[in-house]
């Protein structure tokens, strides 16, 4: 019998005991996702090395055996100010703190301890694949004309996969897009400076290990490298001098809003943005644009950016 690829479901709930499964249900912690990719028995061989007295290959053992799973959300908040949207677990999950304002906010921000994991479930078909102890890293893609997402790549410990019975995901949780626009982002600023944004990347650059020893195995986050990339229409230097930024090393605020209602508000705040040395010029429709690099700088620790929904 063929197993079709686009028969999914996939379930994410969070660990209160690390690499304990957290037994995720259909009904309260499924996943809508796209672009789905699935390595289901990632590591390493090891050779025997046996000296025999005849050629030919050597059977290995398998060792520090885990699973990855990627794919995309939608960036979309849960349309009530104060409640976590859908999504929420899986950014914990990533080195990211959830700091619930009652009735006004959902606020995200980066940690560097105490991080949480997730259980996550999978089927294709009735075949199920388990990731315990998976912890992940994320970017936040926001484009003109496009749907903003969440893109997620998690490494979690292996579990053997097995045939199980399917559960019936609720993803009445998972609440629709907005596509960027200038209608629905109205906000995108570089040291206060209002810009014509073409393309914005926020890429957590966490460092995703497996540590795998007697008597503990586990995935871990050992570091943090956050990232932008940024294309924006070229503006007068009077306006915005990207070179004298680079320069100087100074830092600068960054604010892209996305959604114009209340409880589907979604703003990235980076305090202090580094620039760095711009790579060159772009011609698009015969207008000159500015690919920029640049780094979000923490300034009392931990605070680098700031994701709020409102």
């Amino acid at each position: 019998m063929s197993i079709f690829w686009k028969n999914k479901i996939l379930l994410a709930k969070i660990e209160a005991t690390y690499g304990t499964d957290s037994a995720p249900t259909g009904g309260a912690n499924a996943v809508l996702a796209t672009d789905v990719r699935l390595s289901p028995m990632e590591g390493n061989d090891v050779s025997r090395d046996l000296d025999l007295p005849w050629m030919g290959t050597q059977g290995t053992l398998p060792v520090d055996l885990h699973a990855k799973l990627a794919f995309k959300v939608e960036l979309a908040p849960s349309g009530t100010r104060g409640t976590p949207p859908a999504w929420g677990p899986l950014l914990r999950a990533c080195g990211v703190a959830e700091v619930i304002a009652a009735g006004a906010s959902v606020t995200y921000n980066p940690i560097s301890s105490g991080f949480e994991s997730v259980t996550m479930h999978f089927w294709v078909g009735n075949t199920q694949y388990k990731l315990t102890g998976a912890r992940g890293t994320c970017i936040v893609r926001v484009t003109a004309s496009g749907i903003p997402y969440l893109e997620f790549e998690f490494t979690g410990l292996f579990v053997q996969p097995a045939e199980g019975a399917r559960p019936t995901p609720t993803l009445t949780g998972w609440k629709a897009p907005k596509v960027a626009s200038t209608l629905n982002t109205p906000t995108f600023t570089i040291a206060g400076s209002a810009l014509v944004l073409r393309t914005f990347a926020l890429n957590f650059g966490n460092a995703v290990e497996g540590r795998f020893l007697i008597g503990s195995e586990s995935v871990i986050i050992t570091d943090r490298a956050d990232a932008v990339e940024a294309t924006v229409e070229a503006v007068p230097l009077t306006t915005l001098n990207p070179y004298a930024l680079a320069v100087s090393a100074s830092p600068v605020a960054i604010s892209l809003a996305h959604g114009t209602v209340a409880g589907a508000i979604a703003t990235l705040s980076i305090p202090a943005a580094q620039i760095q040395r711009p790579s060159g010029l772009e011609n698009q429709q015969n207008i000159v644009e500015w690919p920029l690099r640049i780094v979000p700088t923490p300034v009392a620790g931990n605070d680098q950016w700031t994701l709020a929904l409102t």
